[in-house]
């Protein structure tokens, strides 16, 4: 066994069915009284039955978390949590109310209790997105991290087909990069493996009968599981490109996950061969990257940039945004193979790897293997 470092993050984790009702329990457990309620307008209603369920525990609800976590959102959250004395908050939904909490978290540090809808893996993380200014930027802090995480499956049960799917993709790019991270060890590796063949096994499934109880379960624990190992080890480039890419033009941030991961993993495989090989064998074929596109093909997801809003013209500022700054990646960061790479996805082409075609400097790199 290789020397490594792990560091396990400081969450509660509560998994099940009907454990949205233990809400109220863990509030007091934290010796708290007053929990503002968040989501998106769409989740409004059940974010309002849940302030309801809370009774005096509930200090309200605020409904306009928006993709991005904007800050201009935050800061209207903010307010809000001002004016009414709030001690305690509470994230019903999805990786934008997740990151409207945190972002609230960090300015004022008030503990929170997630209750994720989707796939999204963010809860598990003490990692933050913020859009400002048409610029999105990520930092890692402890204060971010929810306090609890309260995993009930029946709230996934209504999450639409379609939706499920690219939220599971986006979960997967998380166990993806974690397999090549520069600070992997096995303890992160063997749960990468776990939460992505859990969702290998679930998100058919799910297509097939969005109320498969069993799937769902499996969906969600390998959410858990992807997310948790994107807020213990760093990421590369997939999430870099992601960032870039859903934050700077406006699209959407699973959906743009979906595209652009079969692409990164060809980017980075030609080093990072051997360490994602058993996502190759889960996925039954001959490398990750083109198992995963073809995966996206058969659960139906989308595939290309261009079909997510995205424009032609775009494509060199995200390439000048992608390396604008440095970050720990297994293969160096090539303007000219990332607007290539980019192209790709754009465009919907099967992924290319670097060592074929205009991209072919990956050969002389040492390959990453981690166990």
């Amino acid at each position: 066994m290789r020397a490594f470092i792990y560091s396990a993050l400081p969450v509660r984790v509560i998994f099940g069915r009907g454990t949205v009702s233990q809400v109220a329990d863990e509030v007091r457990r934290l010796g708290l009284n007053r929990a503002l309620v968040l989501s998106t307008p769409p989740q409004a209603d059940q974010a309002g039955k849940l302030s309801t369920e809370l009774g005096q525990l509930s200090a309200g609800v605020f409904t306009h978390a928006t993709m991005h976590t904007p800050v201009d959102i935050t800061e209207q959250a903010l307010q809000v949590t001002q004016q009414r004395n709030v001690d305690c908050l509470i994230a019903l939904g999805g990786g934008s109310t997740t990151g409207l909490s945190k972002a609230l978290a960090l300015r004022t540090d008030l503990p929170q209790i997630a209750v994720p809808t989707t796939y999204a893996g963010s809860e598990a993380t003490p990692i933050l997105g913020q859009l400002e200014r048409g610029q999105k930027t990520t930092l890692r802090d402890l204060k971010v991290l929810p306090e609890v995480i309260i995993y009930d499956i029946d709230l996934t049960l209504t999450l639409p087909a379609a939706l499920s799917v690219t939220s599971g993709i986006n979960a997967m790019a998380h166990a993806a990069e974690a397999l090549y991270s520069s600070d992997a060890n096995p303890v992160t590796t063997q749960l990468a493996l776990n939460g992505f063949s859990a969702l290998v096994g679930a998100l058919p499934k799910i297509i097939c009968d969005p109320t498969d109880g069993e799937a769902r379960s499996d969906a969600l624990y390998g959410a858990w599981a992807c997310g948790t190992c994107l807020g213990s080890v760093g990421m590369a480039l997939h999430h870099k490109l992601c960032h870039v890419v859903a934050g700077s033009f406006d699209l959407p941030h699973a959906e743009t996950h979906a595209v652009i991961l079969p692409h990164a993993l060809a980017y980075n495989e030609p080093v990072a061969k051997e360490a994602l090989r058993p996502l190759a064998k889960m996925l039954g074929a001959p490398t990750a990257a083109q198992g995963l596109f073809d995966l996206a093909r058969r659960l139906i997801a989308p595939r290309s940039l261009k079909e997510l809003g995205m424009t032609h013209e775009a494509l060199d500022l995200a390439a000048d945004l992608a390396v604008s700054n440095t970050y720990p990646n297994p293969m160096p960061l090539d303007r000219t193979s990332i607007h290539a790479l980019l192209e790709d996805a754009f465009e919907g082409r099967p992924p290319r790897s670097q060592a074929n075609g205009s991209r072919d400097q990956g050969q002389d790199q040492q390959e990453i293997v981690h166990a």
